[in-house]
């Protein structure tokens, strides 16, 4: 297959890519099957480059760390030392954990604690001596959250140590308080790694006096700590796995009153994604003002919100009807989840397939693979021409194959291929 053959130099091309930085190439080499062999050496590269965001994506596919000596990777010190959250995980992954003692463990948790309370800014001087200008620069860390990169007197560190520091505590059965967590979170700001570890290790807790704490903010002055506390209760629903589901009906209706009175649009993004994880009329009802918001943002939250989930089988009058607006909204983003929420949704309405049909001329490829999706969903025929028309999914596009697939799938069901 394409992702094994050799270079010039007899270097696999996955791991060429990944000595190149690319992390797209890498996506469609290892989408395309790449040999174990293969996914090890390139770990091992990803990880002695300090490449993070490479290393967790070798990992999703199979990259097996314990088959990688001792010498092929950075030791768990220099990893943290790095600032870098998704190298340490990768470094600590459960199928070789234990190549590392509880005391090593606590060693680099205190190195981590020392680079947190200290500063970047205050430790590259100390190293180098310079008193040139910090060059600072916001970078990917792993695929869902991002860090600073900080450079100075050529060495080049990132600002994820809180994260680091979340994780080993973890690891490490220390439970730090609900204030010291968030004052972490805080140092930097939401979609970092250490907001990100810190809300989650919050959530994961679901701990009653975790959530009041969390809840006690929805009043605060400060709009940063009411996204926290709106974050960490929308996530210890969302990862509520009991059959009681004991944060459901509290969530609901602190979420409910609170989108009534939220001013602060990035905090209104987070309670109306919270209200889009509850399948209930109350929840819906509680969305379906803001579809005619200014903001295509908030539009893009409600398109994504009014999911049917698994029941009622038909949305409602009100919630249809938004839908087609949002369908045919000024914002291509708003139009492509409209659509994707349609055909996700279990309502079969023939007006709900013909708005679809009708977003196959946007001005937007990715409405019409989102409409596209829709319909053969909706097991509308429409859809195989259309999806014929597109022809194949645009390289390392993952979201187009899935959707085009769908009217693939439905294809060979009517054909009884």
């Amino acid at each position: 297959m394409g992702s094994t053959n050799g270079t010039a130099d007899g270097e696999s091309a996955l791991v060429s890519a990944v000595r190149a930085g690319d992390t797209a190439l890498a996506k469609r080499l290892l989408h395309e099957n790449c040999d174990l062999a293969g996914l090890n050496a390139a770990f091992g590269l990803a990880v002695r480059m300090h490449a993070g965001t490479l290393a967790q994506l070798l990992l999703q596919y199979g990259a097996d760390p314990g088959q990688c000596g001792p010498d092929e990777l950075l030791s768990l010190r220099e990893a943290v030392d790095s600032g870098s959250p998704a190298l340490v995980e990768a470094l600590l992954d459960h199928r070789f954990r234990d190549r590392y003692s509880a005391s090593e463990l606590s060693e680099v948790r205190s190195l981590a604690f020392h680079r947190h309370e200290v500063g970047l800014e205050a430790e590259l001087r100390r190293r180098t001596g310079s008193q040139d200008a910090l060059i600072c620069a916001p970078v990917e860390d792993d695929e869902f959250t991002s860090v600073n990169e900080f450079t100075l007197g050529g060495i080049t560190v990132k600002d994820g140590h809180g994260a680091i520091l979340t994780h080993l505590e973890e690891l490490l059965d220390v439970r730090p308080e609900f204030e010291v967590l968030m004052a972490r979170a805080l140092d930097h700001g939401q979609g970092h790694a250490t907001w990100a570890r810190s809300t989650i290790r919050l959530a994961c807790r679901a701990e009653q006096a975790i959530w009041s704490a969390a809840a006690a903010l929805r009043t605060h002055s400060s709009p940063s700590r009411r996204l926290f506390g709106a974050e960490v209760m929308r996530l210890t629903h969302l990862f509520d796995t009991g059959d009681e589901n004991a944060f459901a009906g509290p969530a609901l209706d602190i979420f409910t009153k609170w989108s009534a009175e939220e001013t602060d649009l990035t905090v209104l993004i987070e309670v109306l994604t919270a209200l889009g994880e509850h399948a209930d009329p109350r929840a819906y009802a509680a969305l379906l003002p803001y579809t005619g918001h200014s903001d295509p943002r908030i539009r893009g939250t409600v398109a994504r919100g009014l999911s049917s989930g698994s029941e009622p089988s038909a949305y409602s009058a009100e919630v249809r009807d938004a839908l087609m607006v949002l369908m045919t909204d000024i914002d291509t983003a708003v139009r492509r989840d409209a659509c994707l929420t349609v055909g996700d949704g279990r309502d079969r309405d023939p007006v709900l397939a013909d708005a679809l049909a009708a977003r196959l001329d946007d001005v937007d490829r990715q409405v019409q693979v989102a409409a596209v999706y829709g319909l053969a969903m909706h097991e509308d025929e429409r859809c195989v021409e259309a999806a014929r028309c597109l022809g194949p999914p645009q390289p390392g596009t993952h979201s187009e194959e899935r959707c085009l697939e769908a009217a693939w799938r439905y294809e060979w069901r009517r054909d009884g291929l």
